[in-house]
């Protein structure tokens, strides 16, 4: 199973579509991700990131949402483990 998670994009750099990355915060945690899936983005947008490349953008309520979705399931798991 693949896990896309959501983040927001900071800072962009690079003119070529293939090459532009960013930095994306993932709750805090700051990450350099590929941008060649979503070549328009900018900062301030949302995008969905699986293995350091963007696969496409989300607004801030789905943004919100997927967080509160994997919350949700952290919290389950730290029931089921007795923590």
């Amino acid at each position: 199973m693949c896990l896309g998670v959501p983040g927001e994009i900071l800072e962009v750099w690079g003119d070529e579509p293939l090459t532009r990355r960013a930095r994306v915060s993932f709750g805090g945690a700051v990450r350099e991700v590929c941008l060649a899936g979503v070549p328009d983005a900018k900062p301030g947008e949302y995008v969905i990131v699986h293995a350091g490349f963007a696969l496409n953008r989300l607004n801030q309520a789905e943004a919100d949402e997927v967080k509160g979705y994997l919350r949700r399931i952290q919290e389950f798991g730290r029931e089921e483990c007795g923590g």
